[in-house]
């Protein structure tokens, strides 16, 4: 499966747009992780359980998504964007979507 920011594929065409797909996660940040990442913001720099954190939220994010093209018959999905939105205090919601496509060779 391509996925991929851009609306074209270089060496590909786009034969049938089959639509929306997306897949999302809501993630709470951790007491513990919490508290590490005060003595963090203390001393500076980054603060990895929060970078980890988010970055396993994008990975199970897009792997939704994916699984969602490919149950529609897709085998890229093009444009694909991430936003998160905040659902309440500590807990955010991280969605990722694009348009599910058919490619095939030029």
């Amino acid at each position: 499966m391509i996925v991929t920011s851009s609306s074209h594929i270089a060496g590909k065409k786009i034969i049938k747009t089959i639509g929306l797909v997306k897949g999302n996660t809501v993630r709470a940040r951790h007491i513990g992780k919490d508290i590490l990442a005060v003595l963090k913001n203390i001393v500076g720099g980054e603060i990895q359980e929060y970078t980890k954190l988010l970055a396993e939220a994008r990975e199970q994010s897009l792997d939704r998504m994916v699984a969602e093209a490919e149950k529609l018959g897709a085998n890229a999905v093009v444009d694909v964007r991430f936003t998160t939105s905040y659902i309440m205090a500590n807990v955010a919601e991280l969605l990722v979507f694009g348009t599910a496509v058919v490619i095939q060779d030029e």
